[in-house]
């Protein structure tokens, strides 16, 4: 895999998207919505989904050139969700900077929220050819998938109780539907045929699933000034992730008591996170998310093989990777 040559192809892309992301909302008024809008686009991100709408439509057959709009697309309405979501958690920090609620305030966020779901279908419709409609309906379902899924997690912090098998079904919506989703627009931009459809559909549905688990570990082992926000934010908040799942699941006795306390307390103090880190770390829940995060992420890659070109398949191999390398 030659790393260096998609690397550079990576952040040349990347580079691109932000700077149509940075257009997307100049020339508009008025600048009460507009610019708060800006402001989160503008923010430092990794820009996974976007890119993997660009690799997945060359992949069918097409050029980036025909898949640029609908990149913007799918970043603008992933930044809809974290808008959202942010309000919902009470987050003050997102990739480093204040969120949109802190730096403004609660209704300004909702709207420039909302203003960033609908300037996602003015972009998408600007790619739509001949199945539009296949290209419109793949989209909007995501986005139906992740509210749901942001439902069933809203709910689950209520509950005593959350089965792995029910937090799975979760996350199959909040975050892995929309990567899916994204590869699923790339082929359907390109023409792409049924084969490379649903290869590249269950791609993205279990590089999502990867990757949603990987964040949960990164909560408890990054580097908080690269991770953007606070080491152990999911245990301070009471989350139900993979790791705390896990860990439920397979402790006894004095262990078992504690984390039952992050249910009872909704939540832990962030002097505490180094206490759950190291029992996480007794019942060998870390390495269990490894090994999950390993096996979807070979589901991912064997779905591959439907592509014709080696460079296209090397160059979604090489993403795969590089989300499973990442540290935040």
């Amino acid at each position: 895999m030659n790393d260096e040559k998609y690397s550079l192809l990576f952040e040349q892309e990347r580079s691109k998207i932000d700077s149509k992301l940075e257009e997307a909302f100049k020339n508009r008024s008025p600048a009460s919505l507009y610019e708060p809008s800006a402001y989160i686009v503008g923010s430092e991100g990794k820009r996974i989904r976007p890119l993997l709408v660009l690799f997945s439509a060359k992949a069918a057959g097409t050029n980036f050139e025909q898949a640029y709009n609908a990149a913007v697309a799918v970043e603008l309405l992933h930044n809809f969700t974290l808008v959202h979501d942010d309000l919902m958690d009470n987050a003050d920090k997102r990739r480093g900077r204040a969120t949109l609620h802190i730096k403004y305030d609660n209704n300004t966020a909702i709207l420039a929220g909302d203003s960033l779901l609908s300037v996602a279908y003015e972009f998408l419709l600007k790619d739509c050819n001949g199945n539009s409609k296949e290209v419109i309906s793949s989209f909007t379902r995501g986005l139906i998938e992740v509210c749901e899924g942001q439902s069933y997690d809203t709910d689950f912090e209520l509950r005593k109780e959350v089965s792995m098998d029910e937090y799975l079904m979760m996350i199959n919506k909040k975050t892995a539907a929309m990567i899916r989703m994204c590869c699923e627009i790339g082929v359907l931009i390109a023409n792409g045929n049924s084969e490379i459809l649903r290869g590249l559909s269950d791609y993205g549905q279990n590089l999502g699933m990867a990757f949603q688990i990987q964040d949960d570990l990164l909560d408890i082992t990054a580097e908080e000034n690269k991770l953007g926000k606070k080491i152990g934010g999911d245990l301070i908040e009471g989350k139900k992730t993979f790791l705390f799942i896990s860990a439920l699941e397979k402790s006894k006795n004095t262990d078992r008591r504690e984390l039952l306390k992050i249910i009872n307390n909704k939540g832990i103090e962030p002097a505490e996170v180094e206490k759950y880190k190291l029992i996480y770390k007794k019942l060998n829940v870390l390495e269990d998310a490894k090994a999950m995060i390993n096996s979807y992420t070979g589901k991912a890659l064997n779905s591959l093989d439907v592509i014709e070109k080696d460079e296209d398949r090397e160059m979604l191999k090489w993403m795969a990777d590089f989300l499973l390398k990442r540290n935040k």
